[in-house]
């Protein structure tokens, strides 16, 4: 049984909407979606693509790294840019809002390239599911008319991730990902420091042998969720133990896990998607 049956067409909706595109600058972060998209922008342009990746203390060093291991297993043309989102107190005060605010400065700092290059057009990851969530990342990308090519062909995370597999992409069973600030709850300031705890929390917990983990920085609570298939390792004693021992040097006070285990965008759950309100207020 074919579990992707449109698979073969969506995949050439996606080259059709890469193919009329032009030069594209593709935004790449090296999760699962930017890579599927950079890779397939580079089979179907060649030349004229190229691949880059943000540099800033919101996103952790192991996102760079597999950018740049993908860029050479595949020979995609890529690049560094800084990005300056802690630099706006609009971001760094944590709104509903902040991922307008850094999804703009990417696509100011993207265009600008775009421009200074000759490219035709930027492009990002968005895929379908995306939808079904809070995204004011995606009303920066309209604004800035930046492409969303797996929208276009209607691609699921799912369908993303079986051409990834298809393509030999080492992203294809990545985890779920985001910047690191979406662990930190709206209203919460977003400060280097901050955003330096959670990556060497999270960083502990996969050393420990946990594939799905997110550490919530709740000030001087550190909440941690896990997938549920896990969470019965993560609560035998001596696992609770080396947990604490790791998390709580940090700087964190108190060491708790979340019983209902890993969920994207659990932050969320205090938002009315529809409209991107608060509604614990």
């Amino acid at each position: 049984m074919n579990t992707y049956p449109d698979l073969g067409a969506k995949r050439a909706a996606l080259d059709d909407v890469l193919r009329t595109a032009g030069r594209v600058l593709v935004a790449f972060s090296g999760g699962v979606d930017s890579s599927y998209l950079a890779y397939a922008a580079r089979r179907v342009l060649g030349d004229d693509v190229l691949a880059v990746t943000a540099e800033s203390p919101s996103y952790p060093a192991s996102h760079r790294s597999m950018a740049e291991r993908i860029a050479h297993e595949f020979s995609i043309p890529h690049r560094f840019v800084t990005t300056q989102e802690l630099a706006n107190p609009s971001y760094r005060m944590n709104a509903p809002d902040r991922c307008y605010h850094c999804k703009t400065e990417l696509f100011v700092v993207l265009g600008a390239l775009r421009d200074e290059m000759g490219f035709d057009a930027v492009a990002y990851g968005m895929n379908v599911d995306d939808k079904g969530d809070f995204r004011p990342g995606h009303q920066a990308a309209s604004e800035r008319g930046v492409l969303s090519p797996f929208l276009d062909a209607k691609l699921t995370k799912a369908e993303i991730r079986q051409l990834s597999r298809e393509a030999g992409l080492p992203t294809a069973e990545l985890p779920a990902s985001a910047c690191l600030s979406s662990r930190l709850p709206y209203g919460t300031e977003v400060t280097p420091e901050r955003l330096l705890q959670v990556e060497r929390g999270e960083e502990y917990l996969r050393a420990l042998g946990f594939r799905q983990v997110r550490l919530r920085h709740h000030g001087h609570m550190a909440r941690i969720e896990i997938s549920s298939d896990e969470l019965a390792r993560a609560l035998e004693s001596e696992m609770a133990r080396k947990i604490v021992a790791l998390i709580k040097p940090l700087g964190f006070r108190w060491v708790s896990l979340d019983l209902e285990g890993y969920r994207s965008g659990s932050l969320n759950e205090v938002l009315d998607i529809s409209t991107g309100h608060r509604v614990d207020s």
